[in-house]
């Protein structure tokens, strides 16, 4: 079976209900539909960047380690795919500080990649991406939704 086409796949991004204790994002569910009648698979870890105002060149590719291993996930039309995003978390309050010392920066959006599936700018519904560091922890995509 074909790996689904980055055309093929609609993509959205939440918070995840399971986070680390602090006041930015922490994580992010990124959720993929099939939005084709087809079958196809997906399979793999992400690569991530924050993406600045919509401009590639723009882009900040983020440092990802993967967690858990990758198996290929099949799609049914209409079928859905998911990955978790686990950020270093912004502490405090208002503008926020990294325990490391660097400054918190916030992405309007992120470019999620997914071998052999294209890149997928994706915004948070409900807020914005805001992590330390540069770095994040990600789940391969899975056919089981994490929390």
């Amino acid at each position: 079976m074909k790996t689904c086409a980055a055309a093929s796949l609609k993509a959205i991004a939440y918070q995840a209900a399971d986070r680390p204790q602090g006041t930015g994002t922490g994580a992010a569910i990124v959720q993929f539909t099939n939005t084709t009648a087809k079958s196809c698979v997906l399979q793999g870890h992400p690569t991530v960047a924050g993406a600045a105002n919509g401009s590639p060149e723009l882009n900040v590719p983020l440092k990802v380690t993967p967690t858990g291993s990758a198996s290929p996930v099949k799609l049914s039309p209409g079928g859905q795919a998911w990955l978790k995003l686990t950020f270093v978390q912004v502490q405090g309050e208002g503008d926020g500080y990294c325990e490391s010392g660097s400054a918190p920066v916030i992405y309007p959006t992120m470019v999620i990649g997914l071998p052999g599936a294209g890149k997928h700018q994706v915004a948070l519904e409900d807020g914005q991406f805001a992590e330390c560091d540069g770095t994040l922890t990600a789940t391969a995509v899975t056919a089981t939704k994490p929390s």
